[in-house]
C-alpha cells in the first residue's frame, strides 16, 4: 500500500510535544515500512523523522500548533488557530493526496477537523484513536465515524474503546516498540522513575509522594508543559526527592530508565495505552501503576510488576517494597511477546486491508 501518515498538530516530530503519539507514529511508520509499504509522513515543519523511518518521505506544513485538547474542559467548544496546523495539514491532505496515488490516509492526531471529514473525503481516512474520552464534541464526531463505518477506527486497548458509543466490538491494535533500541538492564539502583508530560493529568504529585514515603529519589523524564504545576510538586516533597532529567531521545533515556528499580505511573485519567510502562518494561523495570485506564492492561500483576487502586499513594508505596519479588528477565519477555513493532504492523496492515475491501 500508499500509506499517508498524518501526525499531530501540536508540534514537530521529535520535540515531544506530541507526547507518546511520536513514538507511535515512528513504532507504526517503521513497522509497515518493514512490510514493504510505501511511506509518506505529513507533518509540523521543523519535524525529523527516526533513523528506521528514513525510508518514509516527509512532507511538512508551517502554522500555529492546535491547542491540545487534552487541557480543555468537558463541554469546551472546538477551535482552531486562523493560521493553524492542523488546518493545513488537512487542506493539503485533501488537495495533494489523492492526485499522488494513495492508499489510504492514517490519522494519528485526536482532533475533531480530520474525523468530521471522515465520511466525504475522496481518499480513505482511518484513525488511530490516541486517547480516550476528553470532551463531549470529540465523543460526538468519534461516535459519528463509528456509526457511519467502525471500521476506519482502530483503539489501543479495550479501557480506552470503552469511553466511546461504538456499536459493534472495538478493533484493539496495542503499541509496538523497536526493542533493540532498549537495553535489558538486570541490575536496579535505589532509584524510583517517572516519565511522562509534566502536567497536572498525569499525577507526578502521587509519584512523587509514593517516593518521599520510601526514602527514594524519583527520576522524572519529560517534558515540562505546566512549570507552575512542577514547581508545586516539588515544593509537596522533601527537597532532593525530584531529580529533573528532562525531555529525552530514545537512546539515552532508556539507558537512565534502565537503573530504576521501578517505575510509577500515576494517571489522573483514562491513559488511551501507557507507553512508558512497556518502554520501561523493555528494560527490565517493574512497574507500579493505578488500576486505571491502558496501564492496567498492560502490567501483569506479580510477573511484571503490580497495580494498585487508584490516587492510593500509601498503596503505592507498599508496592515500592514489593518489587524485589518481580524478575526484571519477565517484563523484558512480556514486551518481546506482546508489543514489538512487528505485531504491531501486522495489526495495522491487516486493519488497513480489511478497510479498504468494499
Amino acid at each position: 500500500m500508499k500509506l499517508l501518515v498524518v501526525a499531530t498538530a501540536l508540534g514537530p516530530l521529535g520535540s515531544g510535544r506530541g507526547g507518546g503519539v511520536d513514538l507511535t507514529l515512528a513504532g507504526v511508520v517503521a513497522g509497515l515500512l518493514q512490510r514493504g509499504h510505501q511511506l509518506t509522513v505529513l507533518a509540523a515543519e521543523g519535524s525529523v523523522l527516526a533513523a528506521d523511518c528514513a525510508a518514509a518521505e516527509l512532507w511538512c506544513c508551517s502554522g500555529e500548533p492546535q491547542p491540545s485538547v487534552q487541557h480543555q474542559g468537558h463541554e469546551a467548544l472546538i477551535t482552531m488557530p486562523a493560521d493553524g496546523l492542523l488546518a493545513r495539514f488537512w487542506r493539503r491532505v485533501l488537495a495533494e493526496a489523492p492526485a499522488a496515488g494513495f492508499d489510504a490516509v492514517l490519522n494519528l492526531g485526536y482532533d475533531w477537523l480530520p474525523f468530521w471529514l471522515t465520511p466525504t473525503a475522496a481518499l480513505p481516512i482511518f484513525h488511530l484513536v490516541s486517547m480516550g474520552s476528553v470532551t463531549a464534541a470529540m465523543d460526538a464526531v468519534i461516535a459519528d465515524v463509528a456509526a457511519w463505518d467502525q471500521r476506519r477506527l482502530a483503539f489501543h486497548t479495550a479501557s480506552q474503546a470503552a469511553d466511546f458509543a461504538l456499536p459493534k466490538p472495538p478493533l484493539l491494535v496495542g503499541n509496538g516498540f523497536d526493542l533493540d533500541a532498549y537495553r535489558f538492564s538486570a541490575q536496579a539502583e535505589p532509584l524510583l522513575g517517572w516519565v511522562g508530560r509534566v502536567a497536572p493529568e498525569k499525577g507526578l504529585e502521587d509519584a512523587a509522594a509514593a517516593a518521599a514515603r520510601c526514602g527514594l529519589p524519583l527520576a522524572v523524564w519529560g517534558l515540562v508543559e505546566d512549570p507552575v504545576y512542577a514547581a508545586a510538586v516539588e515544593a509537596s516533597v522533601p527537597a532532593g526527592t525530584l531529580q529533573w532529567r528532562g525531555f529525552l531521545p530514545t537512546a539515552q533515556l532508556q539507558a537512565e530508565l534502565g537503573r530504576c528499580r521501578a517505575l510509577l505511573n500515576t494517571p489522573k485519567w483514562n491513559e488511551a495505552y501507557g507507553n512508558v510502562v512497556v518502554e520501561a518494561l523493555a528494560c527490565g523495570v517493574p512497574v507500579l501503576a493505578y488500576r486505571r485506564g491502558g496501564p492496567a492492561e498492560l502490567v501483569q500483576p506479580g510477573l511484571t510488576g503490580w497495580l494498585v487502586d487508584p490516587d492510593d499513594m500509601a498503596a503505592l508505596a507498599e508496592a515500592v517494597g514489593r518489587v524485589s519479588l518481580i524478575d526484571r528477565a519477565a517484563c523484558r519477555r512480556w514486551v518481546e511477546q506482546n508489543a514489538t513493532r512487528e505485531v504491531l504492523a501486522q495489526r495495522i496492515e491487516a486493519w488497513l486491508l480489511q478497510g479498504l475491501q468494499p
